[in-house]
């Protein structure tokens, strides 16, 4: 058997003309659409590159290497590839013929230096009123879902939250592709894997979680909700599984919810939709909303609290707890932008206060400013 950092070094050959980008701390993303296209993001802006593949022949070579090195296979039958480079990246790749003119593939670069709350901080992603708040809320054990569109920084902003969680509690982890890197030692990593080419040893999301259950959890963490597990893990939070952490993909916090609903009902379990509704209203606690701005800075944009579902009206009560306001460009082309307090405090304040903690001040002074209005 070839030992594993040689098949490492052999699969990075093989990648050579975009070796010096997987090594380039700067680059967040590598996209290539055929041997003679490649694009990298840096710092949030995509710009085309000069390196090039010799040909095709070589580009399916790297693929089929990528794909040997994760256990799979790849061809004109199995023409879709997911899976991880030797450091960690994510690599999704799509051959002809299901991608005419390809391969096409797009590497999301792994980095092995964890973005903590403070780098957050300093790159004005988020306010240390709002990392209070955050850490307040975390540590209560309310239900956390970070959302926001593809690239915005999700798992990166998920890693940075789990810093909060307290030492002394054991932490499950179920993800599709190992991302999380949470900054905790009592974590249980679990991984789904598909099923080989003769159709076995396929383990999902669904049965992780639900062995899951059987392991002692204080908290369960699952890298994204894309389907049916979305009713699974609501039924856990609210049967006494406090304080999840998850990410999703929406563009705003009242586009959570419907996403929610839609996934549960991937499900194999029917439920009316009234009480579908009502579950997610009293499962998910805290939205946190994070977005690209238009100079590719990733941002904090609302925190947001579910407090509950009106059903006279028929739709969810969403209290925005923190937004961000933007005021435009400065003369760097650099969105300029406050993330403040609305003056709203959580419906949870008094079980905070039971467990001995506080909002930020700030949060006080909207509050009280609003209501003398």
């Amino acid at each position: 058997m070839i030992p594993e950092i040689a098949f490492s070094q052999t699969l990075l050959e093989f990648f050579a003309p975009i070796r010096s980008y997987l090594d380039d701390p700067t680059v967040t993303e590598v996209m290539i659409n055929g041997p003679g296209i490649i694009f990298v993001e840096r710092h949030g802006k995509v710009e085309r590159v000069p390196d090039t593949f010799p040909n095709q022949r070589a580009l399916f070579a790297a693929l089929r290497n990528a794909a040997q090195y994760v256990g799979k296979h790849v061809d004109a039958e199995r023409p879709l590839l997911e899976g991880r480079l030797p450091d960690g990246s994510r690599l999704a790749a799509v051959l002809p013929p299901a991608g005419p003119g390809g391969p096409y593939v797009a590497i999301r670069r792994f980095f092995r230096e964890k973005l903590t709350v403070q780098r957050l901080v300093d790159f004005g992603s988020i306010t240390p009123d709002a990392v209070d708040l955050l850490s307040t809320l975390v540590i209560c054990k309310q239900n956390v879902v970070v959302a926001g569109g593809t690239a915005s920084g999700k798992t990166s902003f998920l890693n940075a939250v789990s810093s909060f969680i307290p030492e002394d509690e054991r932490v499950v982890v179920i993800e599709d592709s190992q991302e999380l890197q949470l900054q905790r030692e009592h974590v249980v990593t679990l991984e789904a894997r598909p099923a080989d080419p003769k159709g076995r040893g396929e383990v999902t999301i669904r049965q992780l979680f639900r062995i899951t259950l059987r392991m002692r959890p204080d908290r369960i963490v699952m890298g994204e909700i894309r389907g049916g597990e979305a009713l699974d893990l609501i039924q856990a939070m609210t049967s006494g599984h406090g304080g999840c952490l998850t990410t999703l993909h929406a563009t705003y916090p009242r586009d959570v919810l419907a996403r929610l609903e839609t996934m549960a009902m991937m499900s194999d379990i029917s439920m009316p939709l009234l009480a579908l509704r009502a579950q997610i209203a009293s499962a998910i606690n805290i939205v946190v909303q994070v977005g690209r701005m238009r100079d590719g800075s990733r941002k904090v944009t609302h925190i947001s609290e579910i407090a509950g579902y009106d059903i006279v009206q028929g739709t969810y009560i969403i209290h925005d707890l923190f937004v961000r306001r933007v005021q435009g460009l400065d003369r760097d082309d650099k969105v300029k932008s406050t993330f403040l307090p609305t003056g709203l405090l959580p419906s949870s304040l008094e079980h905070i206060q039971a467990q001995g903690y506080e909002l930020p001040e700030s949060m006080y002074e909207a509050a009280r400013a609003v209501s003398s209005r």
